[in-house]
């Protein structure tokens, strides 16, 4: 296989999804999940995901469509197409899959998932976080993180656009 196959090997579809999570579970291994557009990877990103992974011994990534995208942050975005976002994600080597969804909240595939860590950004309080009495009341538990600051896509799109 080459390498490109295996980066390829990790974006996964509902049936490949379901397979890998119930495999991950008969061997014990910690699932942690996180959900995003994830459209101009940066440094922030990279902070915030390798950060994410360290809190167990699996990473899934849910990633926004392009028309999920698109609904949450206007019609000038993504800027990348969900499967450019995907690959980049991808070939990172502490992301374990990547999952794209299309609905505008992560709810659903956060029922199928059953994380036993749930993270996101600081910029949102735990309880409020989508997902989060699914994963609490399973036992598992909600992080937050603080971002890297500095680094945003949208301060990025900004600066390329005054430019």
């Amino acid at each position: 296989m080459t390498r490109l196959e295996a980066i390829q090997k990790k974006i996964l579809k509902q049936p490949e999804l379901d397979r890998l999570l119930a495999y991950w579970r008969f061997t014990g291994q910690k699932l942690v999940f996180t959900n995003g557009c994830f459209d101009i990877i940066h440094l922030g990103h990279i902070d915030y995901l390798s950060r994410a992974a360290s809190l167990g011994t699996r990473l899934l990534i849910g990633l926004n469509t392009d028309a999920s995208t698109r609904r949450l942050k206007g019609p000038a975005r993504p800027i990348n197409d969900e499967h450019a976002r995907a690959m980049v994600l991808a070939a990172m080597s502490f992301v374990d899959a990547v999952v794209l969804f299309d609905e505008d909240t992560p709810l659903g595939l956060i029922r199928t998932v059953q994380p036993d860590v749930l993270v996101k950004g600081a910029d949102y309080k735990p309880e409020d976080i989508v997902g989060y009495d699914v994963v609490t009341e399973r036992g598992g538990r909600v992080e937050t993180m603080d971002f890297l600051p500095g680094y945003s896509t949208s301060l990025i799109e900004k600066r390329i656009r005054n430019t």
